[in-house]
């Protein structure tokens, strides 16, 4: 088969699915892996399509090559991040142990947590020191401190994380697709998410509007494994099972 009829067929899977797979692409062409990530890598790089982690998705969604700091995305949303923190935070029972992601959305659950018989494990360190204050029981992961993100991240913390059973985590998240799923740029941060969220016993994805439709760098987690906590969705996102409009 020639590149650019192979080329042709993939765009029209990816007009039909809005997302491709590496292995689903060797397996409907009857191609090699390397092959598929070749053609991918081309039309990426042609515009036509939007390469990620494993695959490939349409261009329609936008893709995340920059990470903003904490400070920059203190600044975005706020109003719709606490609505969602504070219902995120009513979900917190008596005696959980909590998983608590970095992030600017999961920070703002720190002001309105009222349940004082929860422990918690995270690994942010400035969401560490609050909670101490609350006086709650609070444990810091070890690893690597991120600057940009404030977080702790890296193979050490992902170790220490697969110790623990959470009853329930809450994690922040860079971009959502249906293509992608939940990502994040950074492969040592999706990495902790990935491992914490596999602990978890309900897991709780803190999303508002902006996010939706945005694509970044590496997935760490998939809509079987968490719900979307959000303040508002696309329509083409109402239908979905997993999806809760925080009131």
């Amino acid at each position: 088969m020639l590149s650019e009829e192979r080329y042709r067929m993939i765009l029209k899977i990816l007009e039909e699915k809005r997302s491709v797979t590496v292995t689903e692409l060797t397996n409907l062409l009857d191609i090699s892996e390397s092959t598929a990530r070749r053609d991918i890598t081309a039309l990426d790089k042609a515009g036509k399509l939007i390469k990620v982690f494993g695959g490939a998705v349409l261009s329609d969604n936008e893709f995340l090559s920059l990470e903003p700091t904490v400070a920059q995305k203190a600044e975005i949303s706020q109003e719709e991040k606490r609505k969602i923190a504070r219902y995120a935070a009513s979900l917190i029972q008596p005696h959980d142990f909590i998983y608590l992601d970095a992030g600017t959305t999961t920070g703002y659950m720190l002001d309105y947590i009222r349940e004082t018989d929860a422990a918690f494990v995270t690994n942010a360190v400035a969401h560490a020191q609050k909670l101490a204050r609350n006086g709650m029981y609070v444990i810091l992961t070890g690893g690597t401190l991120k600057s940009s993100t404030e977080a702790v991240v890296g193979a050490m913390a992902a170790l220490m994380l697969k110790d623990y059973h959470f009853t329930r985590g809450f994690f922040g998240t860079n971009g959502v697709s249906r293509t992608a799923e939940f990502t994040t740029p950074d492969a040592d941060e999706a990495l902790v998410k990935k491992t914490a969220m596999a602990q978890c016993r309900e897991a709780y994805v803190l999303c508002d509007h902006s996010k939706f439709n945005m694509v970044s760098k590496v997935t760490f987690g998939s809509f079987a494994s968490a719900s979307i906590l959000t303040d508002e969705a696309p329509e083409e996102w109402r239908d979905a099972a997993n999806l809760i409009l925080c009131p």
